[in-house]
């Protein structure tokens, strides 16, 4: 590991502990030449699959889109950040765990929206009529309708 204040490339791992609930391992290094310490992060290089949109297009799975819509869903709801981030988290590994190279965007929509109709039922309906694209109060009427119907039931 190249030391980020003298550049030189040998080191001794001082200290290892893991983060982020065991997915990343945390090593304290201390530089030969310098004797200064930094940081490093190990973690598993992911595999996530190429998106494949409606019109053709593909383009890189990006977690940062499910973020971006999840908060657009939960906007002025009960819902903290760090439960947003926990479904995102959810989705992608979901998504990694697949295994797929290529992923239709339909099945990481449908990800998004079966997390979120367990989180709330309005964040739910708001992703719901932007995602199934409702053409008209009918289709979101029929879709609320649903959920009344599955909240009675439980």
């Amino acid at each position: 590991m190249k030391c980020p204040f003298c550049d030189d490339i040998e080191d001794k791992v001082v200290d290892s502990r893991m983060a982020r609930e065991g997915e990343v391992i945390r090593r304290r290094r201390e530089c030969l030449a310098c004797k200064r310490r930094y940081t490093t992060y190990e973690r598993v290089e992911e595999s996530l699959p190429v998106v494949v949109k409606k019109d053709g297009r593909r383009e890189p799975f990006d977690r940062g889109k499910i973020l971006a819509g999840l908060k657009k869903a939960c906007e002025k709801r009960p819902i903290s950040t760090a439960t947003i981030e926990a479904v995102a988290d959810r989705i992608e590994k979901r998504i990694q765990e697949m295994g797929e190279t290529e992923l239709p965007s339909t099945v990481v929509g449908e990800e998004v929206m079966r997390e979120l109709h367990q989180l709330d039922q309005v964040a739910y309906v708001r992703f719901a009529s932007v995602y199934r694209e409702f053409k008209d109060i009918d289709q979101f009427m029929d879709e609320l309708k649903t959920l009344a119907r599955e909240r009675r039931e439980k």
